[in-house]
Protein backbone atom coordinates (compact mmCIF):
# COMPACT_ATOMS: atom_id res chain seq x y z
CA UNK A 1 0.00 0.00 0.00
CA UNK A 2 1.54 3.04 -1.37
CA UNK A 3 0.98 6.59 0.79
CA UNK A 4 -1.49 9.06 -0.91
CA UNK A 5 1.06 12.06 0.05
CA UNK A 6 3.64 10.23 -1.86
CA UNK A 7 1.93 10.31 -5.15
CA UNK A 8 1.03 13.14 -6.51
CA UNK A 9 2.25 13.47 -10.46
CA UNK A 10 2.64 11.62 -13.45
CA UNK A 11 5.67 9.05 -13.71
CA UNK A 12 6.28 10.57 -17.15
CA UNK A 13 10.47 11.39 -17.32
CA UNK A 14 10.47 14.87 -18.88
CA UNK A 15 12.84 15.16 -21.67
CA UNK A 16 16.05 16.98 -19.75
CA UNK A 17 19.36 17.97 -21.25
CA UNK A 18 22.51 15.88 -18.90
CA UNK A 19 42.65 16.66 -8.16
CA UNK A 20 42.65 13.51 -10.00
CA UNK A 21 45.00 10.94 -9.38
CA UNK A 22 47.54 10.06 -11.98
CA UNK A 23 48.36 6.36 -11.28
CA UNK A 24 46.43 4.12 -13.93
CA UNK A 25 45.17 4.32 -17.21
CA UNK A 26 42.34 2.41 -15.70
CA UNK A 27 41.87 5.45 -13.81
CA UNK A 28 41.35 7.55 -16.17
CA UNK A 29 37.96 5.61 -17.10
CA UNK A 30 37.27 7.19 -13.52
CA UNK A 31 34.32 10.15 -13.26
CA UNK A 32 35.68 12.78 -11.56
CA UNK A 33 34.02 12.50 -8.20
CA UNK A 34 35.77 8.89 -7.91
CA UNK A 35 39.12 10.98 -7.00
CA UNK A 36 41.36 11.24 -4.13
CA UNK A 37 42.15 15.19 -4.41
CA UNK A 38 44.22 16.52 -1.91
CA UNK A 39 41.82 18.42 0.48
CA UNK A 40 40.82 22.11 -0.39
CA UNK A 41 41.91 23.43 2.38
CA UNK A 42 45.74 22.64 1.98
CA UNK A 43 46.33 23.17 6.44
CA UNK A 44 43.73 19.84 6.61
CA UNK A 45 45.44 16.48 7.18
CA UNK A 46 44.84 13.93 4.80
CA UNK A 47 42.88 10.54 5.82
CA UNK A 48 43.67 7.29 4.30
CA UNK A 49 41.52 5.10 3.07
CA UNK A 50 43.44 3.05 5.78
CA UNK A 51 41.60 4.90 8.31
CA UNK A 52 38.30 2.39 7.73
CA UNK A 53 37.58 -1.10 8.09
CA UNK A 54 36.71 -1.70 4.34
CA UNK A 55 36.14 -5.03 3.37
CA UNK A 56 39.08 -6.86 1.22
CA UNK A 57 37.53 -6.94 -2.60
CA UNK A 58 36.49 -2.77 -2.03
CA UNK A 59 40.02 -2.07 -0.65
CA UNK A 60 41.76 -3.56 -4.06
CA UNK A 61 39.83 -2.13 -6.38
CA UNK A 62 40.72 1.18 -4.50
CA UNK A 63 44.78 0.06 -4.36
CA UNK A 64 44.10 -1.00 -8.36
CA UNK A 65 42.44 2.97 -9.40
CA UNK A 66 45.48 4.63 -7.52
CA UNK A 67 43.91 5.91 -4.52
CA UNK A 68 45.25 6.68 -0.89
CA UNK A 69 43.74 9.45 0.84
CA UNK A 70 39.82 10.86 1.06
CA UNK A 71 38.57 13.83 -0.65
CA UNK A 72 37.11 16.15 2.27
CA UNK A 73 33.65 14.71 1.80
CA UNK A 74 34.57 11.03 1.64
CA UNK A 75 36.17 11.33 5.30
CA UNK A 76 34.01 13.13 6.44
CA UNK A 77 31.12 11.09 4.88
CA UNK A 78 32.49 8.08 5.39
CA UNK A 79 33.17 7.87 9.12
CA UNK A 80 29.14 7.96 9.40
CA UNK A 81 28.16 6.12 7.05
CA UNK A 82 30.00 3.03 7.44
CA UNK A 83 28.44 3.04 10.72
CA UNK A 84 24.87 2.84 9.26
CA UNK A 85 24.16 6.56 9.74
CA UNK A 86 22.08 8.40 7.53
CA UNK A 87 23.86 11.74 6.05
CA UNK A 88 23.05 14.74 4.36
CA UNK A 89 25.72 16.01 2.51
CA UNK A 90 26.43 19.26 1.56
CA UNK A 91 29.24 19.34 -2.04
CA UNK A 92 29.02 19.63 -5.41
CA UNK A 93 30.65 17.84 -8.32
CA UNK A 94 34.37 17.08 -8.23
CA UNK A 95 34.49 17.12 -4.73
CA UNK A 96 34.00 13.08 -4.27
CA UNK A 97 30.66 12.51 -3.26
CA UNK A 98 30.04 9.54 -5.64
CA UNK A 99 32.46 7.70 -4.40
CA UNK A 100 31.68 8.47 -0.97
CA UNK A 101 28.22 6.70 -1.34
CA UNK A 102 29.24 4.04 -3.58
CA UNK A 103 32.06 2.75 -0.88
CA UNK A 104 29.38 2.55 1.95
CA UNK A 105 27.29 0.57 -0.59
CA UNK A 106 29.77 -1.52 -1.55
CA UNK A 107 31.04 -2.00 1.49
CA UNK A 108 27.85 -2.11 3.95
CA UNK A 109 26.81 -5.31 0.99
CA UNK A 110 29.35 -7.09 1.02
CA UNK A 111 29.73 -6.70 5.70
CA UNK A 112 26.29 -8.10 5.21
CA UNK A 113 25.57 -11.05 2.27
CA UNK A 114 22.42 -12.69 1.98
CA UNK A 115 22.78 -16.16 2.76
CA UNK A 116 18.60 -16.91 1.88
CA UNK A 117 17.28 -17.49 -1.04
CA UNK A 118 17.25 -14.26 -3.16
CA UNK A 119 14.89 -13.39 -6.01
CA UNK A 120 15.07 -11.25 -9.24
CA UNK A 121 14.36 -7.66 -9.69
CA UNK A 122 14.75 -7.09 -6.10
CA UNK A 123 18.44 -4.67 -5.44
CA UNK A 124 19.45 -4.36 -2.10
CA UNK A 125 21.06 -0.78 -2.92
CA UNK A 126 19.16 2.04 -5.19
CA UNK A 127 21.20 5.39 -6.17
CA UNK A 128 18.47 8.07 -7.95
CA UNK A 129 19.88 10.93 -9.92
CA UNK A 130 18.54 13.75 -12.07
CA UNK A 131 20.43 13.01 -15.35
CA UNK A 132 20.71 9.75 -17.87
CA UNK A 133 24.45 11.26 -17.92
CA UNK A 134 24.94 11.33 -14.72
CA UNK A 135 23.34 7.68 -13.59
CA UNK A 136 25.56 6.17 -16.13
CA UNK A 137 28.14 7.71 -15.00
CA UNK A 138 27.78 6.79 -11.42
CA UNK A 139 27.05 2.74 -12.13
CA UNK A 140 30.50 3.21 -14.79
CA UNK A 141 32.28 4.32 -11.34
CA UNK A 142 30.79 1.24 -9.38
CA UNK A 143 31.38 -1.02 -11.65
CA UNK A 144 35.07 -0.16 -11.11
CA UNK A 145 34.97 -0.11 -7.49
CA UNK A 146 33.08 -3.65 -7.93
CA UNK A 147 35.92 -5.12 -9.64
CA UNK A 148 36.58 -8.05 -7.39
CA UNK A 149 33.28 -8.21 -5.04
CA UNK A 150 31.51 -9.69 -7.46
CA UNK A 151 28.29 -7.09 -6.96
CA UNK A 152 25.71 -7.06 -9.78
CA UNK A 153 24.59 -3.21 -11.27
CA UNK A 154 21.91 -2.53 -12.96
CA UNK A 155 21.31 0.94 -14.60
CA UNK A 156 17.77 2.19 -15.56
CA UNK A 157 17.12 5.64 -17.75
CA UNK A 158 14.90 6.83 -20.71
CA UNK A 159 16.03 6.84 -23.86
CA UNK A 160 17.49 3.33 -23.76
CA UNK A 161 16.08 -0.03 -25.00
CA UNK A 162 13.26 -0.78 -21.85
CA UNK A 163 13.71 -4.35 -22.39
CA UNK A 164 17.27 -4.46 -23.27
CA UNK A 165 17.20 -3.05 -19.46
CA UNK A 166 14.71 -5.51 -18.06
CA UNK A 167 16.81 -8.51 -19.61
CA UNK A 168 20.07 -7.17 -17.61
CA UNK A 169 17.46 -7.33 -14.47
CA UNK A 170 16.33 -10.80 -14.85
CA UNK A 171 20.23 -12.15 -15.66
CA UNK A 172 20.89 -12.55 -12.10
CA UNK A 173 19.99 -11.25 -8.78
CA UNK A 174 20.80 -7.30 -9.09
CA UNK A 175 22.78 -5.49 -5.93
CA UNK A 176 22.74 -1.86 -7.23
CA UNK A 177 20.26 -0.47 -9.18
CA UNK A 178 21.30 3.56 -10.40
CA UNK A 179 18.40 5.16 -12.10
CA UNK A 180 16.66 8.23 -13.15
CA UNK A 181 13.36 8.97 -11.36
CA UNK A 182 10.87 8.16 -14.59
CA UNK A 183 12.41 5.03 -16.17
CA UNK A 184 12.67 3.90 -12.38
CA UNK A 185 9.13 4.64 -11.75
CA UNK A 186 8.02 3.00 -15.10
CA UNK A 187 9.43 -0.55 -13.67
CA UNK A 188 8.43 0.16 -10.45
CA UNK A 189 4.82 0.60 -11.92
CA UNK A 190 5.10 -2.55 -14.15
CA UNK A 191 5.72 -4.62 -11.53
CA UNK A 192 9.26 -5.24 -13.20
CA UNK A 193 11.24 -3.72 -10.84
CA UNK A 194 10.56 -4.37 -6.52
CA UNK A 195 12.23 -2.09 -4.13
CA UNK A 196 10.99 -4.23 -0.83
CA UNK A 197 14.35 -5.54 0.13
CA UNK A 198 16.20 -1.69 -0.25
CA UNK A 199 18.94 -1.49 2.60
CA UNK A 200 20.49 1.81 1.28
CA UNK A 201 18.75 5.14 -0.54
CA UNK A 202 21.01 7.07 -1.95
CA UNK A 203 19.19 9.94 -3.57
CA UNK A 204 22.30 12.71 -5.51
CA UNK A 205 21.93 15.80 -6.43
CA UNK A 206 18.85 16.52 -4.81
CA UNK A 207 18.90 20.15 -5.43
CA UNK A 208 18.86 19.42 -9.14
CA UNK A 209 16.35 17.05 -8.72
CA UNK A 210 13.95 19.81 -7.22
CA UNK A 211 14.87 22.28 -9.59
CA UNK A 212 13.48 19.83 -13.04
CA UNK A 213 10.29 18.80 -11.36
CA UNK A 214 11.42 15.35 -10.58
CA UNK A 215 10.52 15.52 -6.65
CA UNK A 216 6.71 13.94 -6.98
CA UNK A 217 8.43 10.84 -8.73
CA UNK A 218 11.05 10.58 -6.01
CA UNK A 219 8.56 10.28 -3.57
CA UNK A 220 6.35 8.09 -5.20
CA UNK A 221 9.97 5.89 -5.32
CA UNK A 222 10.44 6.15 -1.60
CA UNK A 223 7.08 5.11 -0.89
CA UNK A 224 7.53 1.82 -2.10
CA UNK A 225 10.86 1.35 -0.27
CA UNK A 226 11.25 -0.18 3.53
CA UNK A 227 10.43 2.54 5.98
CA UNK A 228 13.14 5.13 6.78
CA UNK A 229 14.14 3.56 10.48
CA UNK A 230 14.40 0.08 8.16
CA UNK A 231 16.80 1.43 5.46
CA UNK A 232 20.35 3.52 5.59
CA UNK A 233 18.92 7.15 3.64
CA UNK A 234 22.08 9.65 2.22
CA UNK A 235 20.95 12.65 0.12
CA UNK A 236 23.49 14.95 -1.06
CA UNK A 237 23.15 18.72 -2.93
CA UNK A 238 25.04 21.27 -3.99
CA UNK A 239 22.76 23.60 -2.21
CA UNK A 240 20.91 23.28 1.51
CA UNK A 241 17.87 24.91 1.20
CA UNK A 242 14.91 25.12 3.53
CA UNK A 243 13.41 22.30 0.41
CA UNK A 244 16.26 20.49 0.75
CA UNK A 245 16.14 20.36 4.51
CA UNK A 246 12.40 19.56 4.15
CA UNK A 247 13.15 16.66 2.16
CA UNK A 248 16.47 15.00 3.61
CA UNK A 249 14.12 15.25 7.41
CA UNK A 250 11.18 13.90 5.92
CA UNK A 251 12.87 11.17 3.73
CA UNK A 252 15.89 9.96 6.35
CA UNK A 253 16.55 9.14 9.71
CA UNK A 254 18.53 11.71 12.10
CA UNK A 255 20.52 12.50 9.33
CA UNK A 256 23.74 13.67 9.83
CA UNK A 257 24.86 17.19 8.28
CA UNK A 258 28.02 16.97 6.06
CA UNK A 259 29.26 20.02 4.05
CA UNK A 260 32.22 20.76 2.38
CA UNK A 261 33.63 24.13 1.01
CA UNK A 262 32.31 25.55 -2.31
CA UNK A 263 34.33 24.61 -4.89
CA UNK A 264 36.14 27.38 -5.57
CA UNK A 265 39.41 25.46 -6.45
CA UNK A 266 38.29 25.35 -9.73
CA UNK A 267 39.03 29.29 -10.14
CA UNK A 268 42.58 28.20 -8.75
CA UNK A 269 42.86 25.82 -11.89
CA UNK A 270 41.51 28.20 -14.59
CA UNK A 271 42.36 31.13 -16.29
CA UNK A 272 38.68 32.92 -16.34
CA UNK A 273 38.12 35.80 -19.23
CA UNK A 274 35.15 37.87 -18.87
CA UNK A 275 34.62 40.04 -22.58
CA UNK A 276 32.81 42.79 -22.86
CA UNK A 277 30.55 42.08 -26.48
CA UNK A 278 27.56 43.18 -27.95
CA UNK A 279 25.23 40.51 -28.91
CA UNK A 280 25.73 40.69 -32.44
CA UNK A 281 29.33 40.24 -32.44
CA UNK A 282 29.45 37.23 -29.92
CA UNK A 283 29.50 34.55 -32.83
CA UNK A 284 32.47 36.35 -35.24
CA UNK A 285 33.87 36.36 -31.15
CA UNK A 286 33.33 32.64 -30.84
CA UNK A 287 34.56 31.40 -34.27
CA UNK A 288 37.80 33.47 -33.70
CA UNK A 289 38.84 32.03 -30.28
CA UNK A 290 38.21 28.37 -31.33
CA UNK A 291 40.42 28.89 -34.16
CA UNK A 292 43.16 30.19 -31.64
CA UNK A 293 46.17 27.95 -31.50
CA UNK A 294 45.85 26.84 -28.23
CA UNK A 295 42.54 25.95 -28.81
CA UNK A 296 42.60 22.20 -28.84
CA UNK A 297 38.96 20.89 -26.97
CA UNK A 298 36.48 23.56 -26.52
CA UNK A 299 32.90 23.16 -24.79
CA UNK A 300 30.80 25.99 -25.44
CA UNK A 301 27.65 26.76 -23.23
CA UNK A 302 24.51 28.29 -23.45
CA UNK A 303 21.54 28.29 -21.50
CA UNK A 304 18.83 27.33 -24.49
CA UNK A 305 18.41 24.33 -26.34
CA UNK A 306 17.78 26.13 -29.88
CA UNK A 307 20.76 28.41 -29.25
CA UNK A 308 23.07 25.48 -29.05
CA UNK A 309 21.43 23.88 -32.09
CA UNK A 310 21.81 26.81 -34.28
CA UNK A 311 25.36 27.38 -32.92
CA UNK A 312 26.41 24.09 -33.97
CA UNK A 313 24.78 23.97 -37.00
CA UNK A 314 26.81 28.05 -37.55
CA UNK A 315 30.11 26.38 -36.87
CA UNK A 316 29.45 22.54 -38.99
CA UNK A 317 28.87 25.02 -41.34
CA UNK A 318 31.90 27.18 -40.98
CA UNK A 319 34.46 24.21 -40.92
CA UNK A 320 34.36 23.21 -37.45
CA UNK A 321 34.21 19.29 -36.03
CA UNK A 322 31.70 19.97 -33.76
CA UNK A 323 28.57 18.07 -31.60
CA UNK A 324 25.66 19.15 -30.04
CA UNK A 325 24.62 17.85 -26.87
CA UNK A 326 20.94 18.64 -25.30
CA UNK A 327 17.66 17.26 -23.96
CA UNK A 328 16.42 16.99 -27.71
CA UNK A 329 19.42 14.92 -28.60
CA UNK A 330 18.36 11.07 -28.63
CA UNK A 331 20.56 9.33 -26.05
CA UNK A 332 22.09 6.55 -27.98
CA UNK A 333 22.92 9.92 -29.90
CA UNK A 334 24.32 11.69 -26.93
CA UNK A 335 26.39 8.89 -26.15
CA UNK A 336 28.27 8.58 -29.14
CA UNK A 337 28.95 12.16 -29.57
CA UNK A 338 30.59 12.32 -26.03
CA UNK A 339 32.72 9.61 -27.09
CA UNK A 340 34.09 11.23 -30.09
CA UNK A 341 34.40 14.29 -28.51
CA UNK A 342 36.49 12.28 -25.87
CA UNK A 343 38.35 10.32 -28.31
CA UNK A 344 39.24 14.01 -30.39
CA UNK A 345 36.80 13.20 -33.28
CA UNK A 346 34.80 16.27 -32.26
CA UNK A 347 36.85 19.39 -31.46
CA UNK A 348 33.96 21.41 -29.98
CA UNK A 349 31.23 20.41 -28.25
CA UNK A 350 28.20 22.74 -27.75
CA UNK A 351 26.13 21.81 -25.42
CA UNK A 352 23.26 23.00 -22.69
CA UNK A 353 24.04 22.70 -19.01
CA UNK A 354 23.61 18.44 -19.61
CA UNK A 355 27.15 18.41 -19.58
CA UNK A 356 27.92 21.00 -16.76
CA UNK A 357 27.99 18.38 -14.24
CA UNK A 358 28.95 14.88 -13.83
CA UNK A 359 30.55 14.11 -16.80
CA UNK A 360 34.06 13.04 -17.41
CA UNK A 361 35.90 14.23 -20.31
CA UNK A 362 39.96 14.68 -20.00
CA UNK A 363 41.95 17.77 -22.26
CA UNK A 364 39.28 20.08 -22.01
CA UNK A 365 41.33 23.39 -23.04
CA UNK A 366 38.74 25.48 -22.87
CA UNK A 367 34.97 26.28 -21.68
CA UNK A 368 33.43 29.25 -23.32
CA UNK A 369 30.28 30.70 -21.78
CA UNK A 370 28.39 31.93 -24.82
CA UNK A 371 25.77 33.20 -22.83
CA UNK A 372 25.82 33.14 -18.63
CA UNK A 373 24.29 30.62 -16.85
CA UNK A 374 21.22 31.81 -14.83
CA UNK A 375 22.38 30.10 -11.62
CA UNK A 376 25.86 31.06 -10.11
CA UNK A 377 26.26 27.19 -9.72
CA UNK A 378 26.41 26.58 -13.14
CA UNK A 379 29.19 28.72 -13.75
CA UNK A 380 31.07 26.94 -11.72
CA UNK A 381 30.17 23.56 -13.16
CA UNK A 382 30.71 24.69 -16.36
CA UNK A 383 34.09 26.07 -15.60
CA UNK A 384 35.38 22.96 -13.79
CA UNK A 385 35.37 20.61 -17.52
CA UNK A 386 38.79 22.21 -17.87
CA UNK A 387 41.85 22.62 -15.80
CA UNK A 388 41.99 19.50 -14.49
CA UNK A 389 45.00 16.80 -13.66
CA UNK A 390 47.07 19.52 -13.09
CA UNK A 391 47.02 21.61 -15.79
CA UNK A 392 45.37 24.91 -16.56
CA UNK A 393 42.52 25.47 -18.39
CA UNK A 394 40.83 28.80 -20.09
CA UNK A 395 37.23 29.73 -19.15
CA UNK A 396 36.33 32.68 -21.52
CA UNK A 397 32.91 34.21 -20.85
CA UNK A 398 30.70 36.65 -23.17
CA UNK A 399 29.11 39.53 -21.10
CA UNK A 400 26.60 41.48 -23.70
CA UNK A 401 23.98 43.85 -23.00
CA UNK A 402 21.28 41.12 -21.99
CA UNK A 403 22.67 38.95 -19.27
CA UNK A 404 25.85 40.74 -17.65
CA UNK A 405 23.38 41.84 -15.01
CA UNK A 406 24.20 38.25 -13.85
CA UNK A 407 27.75 38.97 -12.95
CA UNK A 408 27.80 39.98 -9.28
CA UNK A 409 26.17 36.41 -8.33
CA UNK A 410 28.76 34.79 -9.91
CA UNK A 411 30.99 36.62 -8.72
CA UNK A 412 30.15 36.00 -5.21
CA UNK A 413 29.48 32.48 -5.58
CA UNK A 414 33.13 32.29 -6.68
CA UNK A 415 34.45 34.66 -3.98
CA UNK A 416 36.62 36.53 -6.45
CA UNK A 417 35.95 39.65 -8.63
CA UNK A 418 36.40 38.61 -12.09
CA UNK A 419 37.79 41.16 -14.63
CA UNK A 420 36.12 42.66 -17.71
CA UNK A 421 37.83 43.38 -20.67
CA UNK A 422 36.88 44.19 -24.49
CA UNK A 423 38.66 41.58 -27.17
CA UNK A 424 41.19 42.55 -29.27
CA UNK A 425 39.83 43.80 -32.90
CA UNK A 426 41.42 40.53 -34.71
CA UNK A 427 39.02 38.30 -32.28
CA UNK A 428 35.89 40.39 -33.77
CA UNK A 429 36.95 39.85 -37.50
CA UNK A 430 33.93 38.68 -38.98
CA UNK A 431 33.77 34.60 -38.98
CA UNK A 432 33.64 33.54 -43.00
CA UNK A 433 30.80 32.76 -45.28
CA UNK A 434 29.76 29.29 -44.87
CA UNK A 435 31.53 26.31 -46.72
CA UNK A 436 28.82 23.59 -46.40
CA UNK A 437 25.48 22.41 -46.03
CA UNK A 438 23.47 22.39 -42.59
CA UNK A 439 23.93 19.65 -40.39
CA UNK A 440 22.06 20.14 -36.80
CA UNK A 441 18.18 20.50 -38.40
CA UNK A 442 15.45 20.76 -35.27
CA UNK A 443 12.96 18.39 -34.59
CA UNK A 444 10.46 20.51 -33.93
CA UNK A 445 8.84 21.50 -37.52
CA UNK A 446 5.93 23.73 -37.44
CA UNK A 447 2.41 22.85 -36.96
CA UNK A 448 0.16 23.16 -40.15
CA UNK A 449 -2.74 25.49 -39.88
CA UNK A 450 -1.84 28.70 -38.14
CA UNK A 451 0.71 29.87 -35.83
CA UNK A 452 -1.69 29.37 -32.61
CA UNK A 453 -0.74 26.88 -29.74
CA UNK A 454 -2.59 27.74 -26.70
CA UNK A 455 -4.38 24.38 -27.39
CA UNK A 456 -1.15 22.59 -27.89
CA UNK A 457 2.15 21.83 -25.13
CA UNK A 458 4.04 23.96 -23.69
CA UNK A 459 7.30 25.32 -24.92
CA UNK A 460 10.42 22.45 -24.45
CA UNK A 461 12.05 23.49 -21.51
CA UNK A 462 15.89 25.09 -21.90
CA UNK A 463 18.05 22.57 -20.54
Amino acid sequence: MQSPTEHDESTQEPQVDTTESTASPEADQVAEDVVAAEPSAPEAPKVSFDAFDLQAPLRKAIDKLGFEFCTPIQAQSLVHTLQGHDVTGKAQTGTGKTAAFLITIINDLLSNPIQETRYLAEPRALIVAPTRELAIQIASDADLLNKYSGLHTVTLVGGEDYQKQTRALDAKPVDIVVATPGRLLDFVSNGNLHLGMIELMILDEADRMLDMGFIPQVRQIVARTPRKDCRQTLLFSATYTPEIVELSNRWAMDPIMVEVAPERVAADAVDQIVYLVTTADKYNLLYNLINEPNAERIMVFSNRRDQVRKLADNLHRNGVSVGMLSGEVAQNQRIRTLDNFKDGKLRVLVATDVAGRGLHIDDVTHVINYTLPEEPEDYVHRIGRTGRAGAVGTSISFACEEDSFLLPDIEAQLGMKLECTHPEERLLEKAPKFEREGKFKSKEAPRSGGARSGGGRGAPRGR
